[in-house]
C-alpha cells in the first residue's frame, strides 16, 4: 500500500475551538485518532465516551480509537455505540487479543492492535498474518503523554511488521503515533507506516489545513526516495 493517512490526534486539540477546528482538517484528512486513557495502564486520564458522541455528531471523519486502558473488553461495544469506526487496544491488555478482535469486527468495525515501545515486537507477529487484523499500531513514544520525541528504535520495529505484513499478504493498515513532525515522518514512513498519528504538528499550528497538507507532501516525498 503507497497511499499515506494522516490522522490528527486531538489529544493536541484546543477543545474550546475543537468544532471549527474540525471542519478546516476534514478538507485534508480522513482519519481523526481519539487517544482514550484510564490513568492506569498510562498515568494520564484523556476523555470518554461522551466527548466522541459529541465529535460523531459534527464529523464524517473516520473515528481511529486507540484504547489505552487496562480492561479493553469493558469499552469496545461502548466507544463503537459512541461512533468509533476503528478500535484499537493494547496487545499488552489481554489474554485474548483474538477474542476482542472478533467482537470488534462482529459490529462491523475495523479491529487494531497496539504495542508499547518497550514491548518486544515478537509480540505483534501473530496479527501479521493475513486477515487477522485491519491495523497495526506501533508507538513511537511512551503513551499516556503527548509531545514526546519519536524514539529511534521505532524506525526498525516499524520495518520488521511492515516486512511480515508484505510477506504475510496482509492488507493491515501500519500505523504510527508518537512524536511525528516534518523532521521525522519521512522516516517513519520509509519504515513502512502508512496512517501516521500526528497532534500537535497539527493542532498546535494555526493553519491545520496547510499543516496536514506539509505532512502529506513530505509522506510522498519519502515514498519517492
Amino acid at each position: 500500500m503507497n497511499e499515506v493517512f494522516i490522522a490528527p490526534s486531538i489529544l493536541a486539540a484546543d477543545f474550546a475551538t475543537l468544532g471549527d477546528d474540525l471542519k478546516e482538517i476534514s478538507k485534508e484528512c480522513s482519519f481523526l485518532h481519539l487517544d482514550i486513557m484510564d490513568g492506569h495502564f498510562v498515568p494520564n486520564l484523556s476523555f470518554g465516551i461522551p466527548v466522541v458522541e459529541t465529535l460523531r455528531k459534527h464529523t464524517d471523519l473516520i473515528f481511529d480509537t486507540h484504547l489505552m486502558v487496562d480492561e479493553p473488553k469493558m469499552f469496545i461495544k461502548p466507544f463503537i455505540d459512541a461512533g468509533s469506526d476503528y478500535v484499537t487496544f493494547h496487545v499488552e491488555c489481554t489474554d485474548e487479543p483474538f477474542e476482542l478482535i472478533n467482537e470488534i469486527r462482529s459490529y462491523g468495525k475495523k479491529a487494531g492492535i497496539a504495542i508499547h515501545p518497550y514491548t518486544p515486537i515478537e509480540k505483534i507477529y501473530p496479527f501479521t498474518k493475513k486477515g487477522a487484523v485491519d491495523l497495526i499500531l506501533v508507538m513511537s513514544v511512551v503513551p499516556g503523554f503527548g509531545g514526546q520525541s519519536f524514539m529511534a528504535a521505532a524506525k526498525g520495529r516499524l520495518i520488521e511488521v511492515r516486512n511480515r505484513l508484505d510477506k504475510n499478504g496482509s492488507e493491515a493498515l501500519l500505523s504510527v503515533d508518537g512524536g511525528i513532525k516534518d523532521t521525522t515522518i519521512k522516516d517513519a514512513v520509509s519504515s513502512g507506516a502508512r496512517l501516521i498519528v500526528s497532534g500537535s504538528s497539527v493542532f498546535g499550528k494555526s493553519d491545520k489545513a496547510e499543516a496536514i497538507r506539509n505532512l502529506k507532501n513530505l509522506s510522498y516525498q519519502a515514498l519517492n526516495e
